[in-house]
């Protein structure tokens, strides 16, 4: 599995305007990170993924955008791992 992960975000910090990306599962453990990413924002990760789900109790797991200026962040839960995608906003 640790290589199938690994393949996985490599292959997603090659894509196009994806400066990052990072791996956690629901305790905010980092599970892995590629690029422009940092692993001290696993826990914040997994935390915003927990707490966006009470928005709506019942529903999938949403896609959390997060935007500044100059990066944008997906964050999605499947299963037990968290993932965060990095992407360059001004290209």
């Amino acid at each position: 599995m640790e290589q199938s992960c690994e393949k996985r975000m490599e292959d997603v910090n090659n894509s196009e305007g994806v400066v990052g990306c990072i791996l956690t599962d629901k305790s905010g453990l980092c599970l892995g990170v590629k690029g422009n990413a940092s692993s001290d924002s696993a826990g914040v990760i997994a935390a915003m993924a927990e707490l966006v789900t009470k928005i709506e109790p019942g529903s999938k797991a949403p896609i959390i955008s997060l935007q500044s200026e100059t990066r944008q962040c997906l964050i999605h839960e499947q299963g037990p791992v968290i993932g965060a995608i990095f992407k360059d906003t001004t290209a």
